[in-house]
């Protein structure tokens, strides 16, 4: 079994190499939080990402879901499968995690843990039974060993939470990094470790101010390079290979903020072309309220416009159907509800970034 140090780290980790990385990384970063700020609501933007973000971490352990059956949970309908209430678990787990950060301007032990509970919705905390390991998938060989007693596992985190929480010299991306490794090497927990690992990473980008709100998302990165990802987190624990981690998780962030300040482009684009289509087409019926409870969910119901809009049912129907009939929303019917899709979203966030 490797022995897991405590943090903070004693060899030099800001290497040249790390320290030109992380200044276009950051440059990147600090664009992407000046593009989120031109979407008005930012409901709006953390309900898109967030539910990206969240398919693509669950991804990684292996829970796929559809983009259908996503924004499907994410209106609490009966008829989605466990993969979608997955997904929505951790969409609640990284809002819970971002209003904590948000109150206290801390992220502690007791945070991490809640998250995780919300995560896998339940209680089973922190590991108190050894006899967890890491393996390859394919043999079964243990590649692995995470730190097997509880009051190791405690210390360990303790020590996790004073390097978040306490300020240091490093820079705030490349401590992400670390803070990530170590993070999942301690493995806490008996699931979630991964996903709760993730939510981890955005927190503390928030925590940092580096990020307003949580629309950066690392996933789809790590599942396109999960090779990468698993080689490298390894080669840290046997061969102490931290440049390499390091500049990973930098291009990560890098190539993920890009592609984000591109997608919020697509989706304020289309929100300006769709308010220009309602206030022409439909100028009795135009407001920006309503054009907002359309980019809120790709799916709207007749409750939404209801509650948001204070208007009767009878209303509300009248301008969905109108605004169907001029072909920005399709309505689908699941069990004995009927639902209307904003076509032009959906598609724009099913292509994802």
């Amino acid at each position: 079994m490797n022995k897991l140090n405590n943090l903070p780290l004693t060899q030099q980790i800001e290497t040249t190499k790390v320290l030109k990385k992380a200044i276009s990384t950051n440059k990147a970063l600090a664009n992407l939080n000046g593009v989120a700020r031109i979407i008005p609501n930012s409901a709006i933007l953390i309900n898109s990402l967030v539910l990206q973000e969240a398919k693509d971490s669950s991804a990684i352990e292996n829970i796929i879901t559809t983009h259908d059956e996503l924004y499907r949970a994410n209106l609490d309908i009966e008829s989605v499968t466990n993969e979608a209430k997955e997904v929505q678990n951790y969409k609640e787990a990284l809002l819970r995690g971002f209003s904590l950060v948000k109150d206290t301007k801390l992220l502690l032990k007791k945070h991490i843990v809640e998250i995780q509970a919300v995560l896998e919705q339940n209680d089973a905390g922190i590991r108190k039974q050894a006899g967890t390991n890491l393996k390859n998938s394919l043999t079964g060989e243990v590649i692995y060993t995470p730190p097997q007693d509880y009051e190791t596992i405690q210390e360990l985190l303790t020590n996790l939470e004073n390097y978040i929480n306490e300020p240091n010299d490093i820079d705030p991306l490349v401590n992400m990094a670390i803070i990530h490794h170590q993070f999942e090497s301690i493995h806490p927990f008996y699931d979630g470790n991964g996903r709760t690992g993730r939510i981890i990473n955005i927190l503390y980008l928030i925590l940092k101010d580096l990020l307003d709100i949580p629309v950066l998302y690392l996933s789809r990165y790590i599942i396109t390079h999960k090779a990468d990802y698993y080689r490298l987190l390894q080669e840290v624990r046997t061969k102490d290979k931290w440049e390499e981690w390091i500049l990973y998780m930098l291009d990560a962030v890098e190539k993920t903020s890009l592609e984000t300040i591109e997608l919020i482009n697509n989706i304020s684009d289309l929100m300006i072309k769709t308010q220009d289509k309602i206030s022409q087409e439909l100028p009795k019926i135009y407001s920006k309220d309503l054009v907002e409870i359309l980019f809120m969910h790709p799916y709207t119901k007749i409750d939404f416009l209801v509650d948001r809009l204070n208007i009767t049912r009878k209303t509300a129907s009248k301008y969905l159907n109108e605004l169907e009939y001029i072909g920005i929303l399709k309505n689908i019917q699941i069990k004995n509800s009927k639902f209307f899709i904003n076509i032009e979203l959906f598609n724009l966030l099913r292509k994802g970034i």
